[in-house]
């Protein structure tokens, strides 16, 4: 009788321990227990139309697919609140996310930050603001960036541009935040569509994405150089701020605005021909295709990690035609 309880007690004991291995084997992460993964996104300033835009297309998409995943939106008041944007990367790991999408208002300062989210073992995808490659290998953080290609985007718009001027005339650039990558694009772009074109830049200034200090400066640039004929802003808020300028210097038909963004606002001003033209890239969708891209490497953590660039279409008075 103790021999075969003894027995018994072992093949108890065996199978336990068989049931214990093959469940965590099994079950090594939230996205395969059952659990939804949460995934936050990370804007710029909501105050900006372009990132409301961006905020309502993740809600809906969310809302299409809530079985699918768990949303999280969160934005800074100040483009140029940094230190805000990098604590809301440090709440987000706390809070135990699965993934980030963020469009950083800062291209270096975000990445330590980013670089601990994830080695907590959080999933970061790059859309809108392209991080920094230098500070990225140096940090030794791999992150894939999801967006468009800014200067390709920008020099459609000043090619267009160029199409109304005449070789040899004068333009003012207003840039975003210098330390932002799709800044420095637009700006890049912008500047090769005029080189090409044998248009003369003859100021440029940073009025970092805001329109009242895009008023101010293009204000300003317009009185130093009465012989401007168009004024490029790297972003559809500080084209707004400028055709507030234009029209304050009493040039409304003599000079030119062109943004980057296509917010509701700008399109409106093309309609009624205060804006020639403006990039979109399409904004309702940037987030959307970060979370896509989220959640394939929430569900394979093996994938390989890759850039996806996604549309910027050139928007006229023609193309907004019904």
């Amino acid at each position: 009788m103790n021999r075969l309880f003894l027995v018994l007690l072992f093949a108890i004991l065996l199978s336990g321990c068989k049931a214990e291995s093959t469940m965590t084997t099994d079950s090594p992460s939230s996205s395969t227990d059952g659990k939804k993964p949460r995934i936050a996104l990370i804007m710029k300033s909501l105050a900006n139309e372009f990132f409301s835009t961006m905020a309502e297309g993740a809600e809906s998409y969310h809302a299409e697919h809530s079985e699918e995943f768990d949303l999280v939106v969160n934005g800074i008041k100040d483009e140029r609140d940094i230190s805000r944007q990098v604590a809301l990367v440090e709440e987000m790991i706390a809070s135990n996310v699965d993934a980030i999408v963020i469009a950083p208002a800062d291209s270096k300062a975000l990445v330590p930050v980013l670089r601990r989210a994830k080695k907590a073992g959080v999933v970061v995808i790059n859309i809108d603001n392209r991080l920094d490659a230098e500070v990225l290998a140096a940090e030794g953080a791999e992150i894939p960036f999801v967006g468009p290609d800014n200067k390709a985007g920008a020099k459609q718009v000043g090619t267009f541009l160029a199409t109304k001027l005449a070789a040899g005339d004068s333009v003012c650039i207003l840039e975003g935040v210098r330390t932002s990558f799709n800044g420095q694009q637009r700006f890049a772009g912008f500047q090769e569509a005029m080189v090409d074109a044998d248009i003369k830049v003859v100021d440029h200034q940073s009025a970092e994405w805001e329109m009242t200090k895009a008023n101010t400066i293009a204000s300003s640039m317009l009185s130093e150089h009465p012989e401007v004929k168009a004024i490029l802003a790297a972003n559809d808020s500080m084209a707004l701020g400028a055709v507030a300028a234009v029209k304050g210097s009493g040039r409304t038909d003599s000079v030119m605005v062109v943004g980057f963004d296509n917010i509701s606002a700008v399109q409106q001003a093309i309609r009624e021909g205060k804006v020639l033209a403006t990039a979109d890239q399409h904004g309702d969708q940037l987030a959307v295709f970060g979370i896509q891209n989220a959640l394939k490497l929430i569900q394979d953590p093996e994938a390989k990690v890759e850039d996806v660039e996604t549309p910027v279409d050139l928007i006229t008075q023609e193309s907004l035609s019904p």
